[in-house]
């Protein structure tokens, strides 16, 4: 069936709640890059090594309480085979304990028909809270492209605009060799999708290998930030927004662009493509 616009932008996705401690911490940790310098002390305390410090890397908000593919459910309309994630954000408001139980909650924030043929864009939103306390924790911000189903009678707006880079050299690069397992390790982070996994899959979807999830890649980007402008300081980590523009194959070097002024990209070295483009970052105020 095709979309109902009060039907979507009012669906209910379940809440989720999870439990978390070091183990997972550390997968994530090293599922998006962090340890590759098991000398780095500062690396060493987002993926489990030091005893006596263990912090959450902020992009783990991104996997925390994942509803599942709910676009997928018939009733909501969507051609689910036609679907692109084409921007990713979030914005930490507390920074995540290294262990702890969570609720999330994702709702559907908007949806704009882009005409018949053209696609449709949909919004969506997932808070984090403190199982015990319900503190926020973070909240994701996600941008879906349904590429089949565009001209159900939607509005044409509002259309969130893309960041614009400076034309100006970066000021830092962050380099992120990425491993050709990379995504196996990955999948574990409630992202089982075949595409990232079996290479018949990705060769009926006319890539050459299983591609690398765009997650693993927005958490590369969030690890050079958290790198390069807090310094692995993660009360620092504020917020940040991209675009996806490119698919990354796994094994292949993730070069971050950065400004002085929180504007980044994420760039594939070995074929010269931005993978994540109109990225803005911002600073959390440490109170």
């Amino acid at each position: 069936m095709p979309i109902e616009y009060d039907r979507l932008m009012n669906f209910d996705i379940p809440e989720m709640r999870q439990s978390y401690g070091p183990a997972e911490v550390a997968h994530f940790g090293l599922s998006i890059g962090i340890g590759q310098d098991p000398l780095d002390m500062r690396q060493l305390a987002y993926v489990g090594g030091l005893e006596d410090d263990r912090r959450a890397m902020p992009a783990m908000a991104n996997i925390l309480g994942h509803p599942g593919f709910w676009l997928g459910r018939p009733e909501t309309g969507v051609d689910a085979l036609k679907l692109v994630h084409g921007e990713q954000g979030m914005t930490i408001h507390r920074t995540l304990p290294a262990e702890g139980t969570v609720i999330a909650k994702t709702r559907v924030t908007g949806l704009v028909d882009k005409g018949e043929g053209r696609g449709a864009l949909l919004y969506s939103e997932k808070e984090i809270r403190d199982a015990d306390t319900g503190g926020l924790f973070a909240t994701c911000r996600g941008t879906t492209f349904l590429r089949g189903d565009g001209g159900f009678g939607g509005p044409e707006g509002p259309v969130r605009k893309p960041h614009n880079l400076p034309e100006t050299e970066p000021d830092h690069v962050f380099d992120t060799p990425t491993r050709p397992e990379q995504a196996l390790y990955y999948r574990w982070n409630a992202d089982p999708n075949p595409l990232h996994l079996d290479p018949r899959v990705a060769a009926r979807a006319g890539f050459e290998r299983p591609i690398l999830h765009g997650l693993c890649s927005f958490g590369c980007a969030a690890h050079a930030l958290l790198a390069v402008i807090c310094d692995y300081d993660a009360d620092r980590f504020g917020a940040m927004d991209a675009r996806f523009t490119a698919f990354v194959y796994p094994g292949e070097t993730l070069r971050t662009e950065i400004w002085n002024d929180g504007s980044f990209r994420t760039r594939v070295l070995e074929r010269d493509k931005v993978a994540i483009g109109n990225g803005l970052f911002k600073m959390r105020e440490v109170l």
